[in-house]
């Protein structure tokens, strides 16, 4: 068996135009006894908390957060490759300071089924009852009953509606399809507040499952106004066998001890990077066995997804829903890895130990060590504990 480590140099952690980036996060600090709100300047990470911006929050929220963190007076840290190798969950020295997520009293919301490839997954999932020996099977009557190229449905269009009533008539829809190709977004909420984990540190999958997978997915930081402010990278860990045996189990499936990862950074929207060139960005995967030597590479164009950004976060934020502190919002996955693993025709699924890497070439890497959810650090710093290390350190 091979001890793995997350992928934590710098030259893959920044993006590849990091001289141009606007690049914001969370690290905490052990000599400050908490979190801070940073940035990365000339290969250091800066502290740039103070009474004006205590929290990420209150970052997101200014009137133009890449100016506000671009000129925000800092304290060096520490050496950007310092700090990041630091946040390697297994090799962690508490007396330096590491990254950890980089939003803090945000929402964490996600989309589900806005990608073609992720959505037919999901069907079988839920046709196959969460069993992954009939999921082969099913992938082929599934394949056979929709006939049609899904990809170039436009959600809640006459096409799609009609789809929709022809698969009803041939006992095939599912309430996947639903929210794949019919008028309304599926947004649920993946993690509380303060709850998702850093790069480097451990991923969570629930003991029980034998079905999981992770979920390679591009997040934007959404300001209380509705306004989408940057970008991060993120992984929506799935548990496949229990949200397929049924969807009312989506909170367990979804919402478990470390199984929300984010970052490294959030990258601010500015005259260099913004929504159009999120829309053209490539997510790419790797997930690496220490136990077998598995291997599982994949690459997905964000062009693909079936309903725009812009759209998901009007389905999420508007006048019948708000979110005072903001929001982060998970875009979907196009990836569901049916790559035999372990027997021919199970799939995969995670081993204890893997390494999961996303990358985008403008965003970075976000790389996480895969554990058992009751074997991850337990989440012991929430939003009360925030608020009165905060007013201790006199930022409140």
């Amino acid at each position: 068996m091979t001890t793995l480590s997350p992928q934590l140099d710098a030259e893959a952690a920044l993006p590849r135009d990091a001289e141009r980036a606007c690049l914001v996060g969370r690290a905490w600090s052990p000599r400050r006894g908490g979190p801070c709100v940073v940035t990365v300047r000339e290969g250091y990470v800066y502290d740039i908390t103070s009474p004006r911006l205590p929290t990420m929050r209150e970052l997101l929220e200014t009137r133009d957060p890449a100016r506000e963190a671009g000129t925000a007076p800092g304290e060096r840290l520490a050496a950007l490759t310092d700090v990041l190798a630091n946040s390697d969950g297994e090799r962690r020295a508490p007396a330096l300071p590491c990254l950890i997520a980089p939003v803090d009293l945000q929402a964490v919301k996600a989309s589900g089924v806005t990608f073609v490839a992720s959505l037919l997954e999901r069907v079988i999932e839920e046709h196959a009852g969460g069993d992954p020996g009939r999921a082969a099977a099913v992938r082929e009557e599934i394949d056979a009953l929709v006939g049609a190229d899904l990809s170039t449905l436009v959600p809640g269009s006459q096409a799609a509606l009609a789809l929709r009533e022809t698969l009803i008539a041939r006992g095939a829809w599912s309430q996947y399809l639903e929210v794949g190709i019919g008028p309304d977004a599926e947004i649920f909420t993946k993690a509380q507040p303060l709850s998702a984990v850093g790069t480097g540190a451990d991923v969570g999958v629930h003991p029980a499952s034998r079905w999981n997978n992770p979920e390679p997915e591009v997040a934007l930081a959404v300001n209380s106004r509705g306004n989408a402010v940057g970008a991060t990278l993120g992984n929506d860990v799935n548990l496949r066998d229990v949200e397929g045996r049924s969807a009312l189990l989506l909170g367990r499936a979804k919402d478990n001890n470390a199984s929300c990862a984010l970052g490294p950074f959030i990258r601010l929207f500015d005259d260099g990077y913004g929504l159009d060139d999120l829309r053209a960005a490539e997510v790419a995967l790797t997930v690496e066995g220490g136990d077998d030597g598995f291997r599982l590479d994949a690459a997905s164009p964000m062009a693909s997804i079936s309903r725009d950004p812009a759209d998901l976060v009007a389905a999420t934020i508007d006048a019948n829903h708000q979110y005072p502190d903001g929001l982060v919002l998970m875009l979907g996955t196009p990836f569901a890895p049916v790559q035999d693993r372990d027997e021919p025709g199970l799939g995969f699924t995670h081993h204890s130990g893997d390494i999961t890497t996303i990358a985008e070439p403008r965003l970075g890497t976000l790389s996480n060590r895969v554990r058992t959810t009751d074997t991850c650090p337990r989440w012991t710093f929430g939003a009360g504990a925030l608020m009165r290390n905060l007013a201790a350190r006199g930022l409140l």
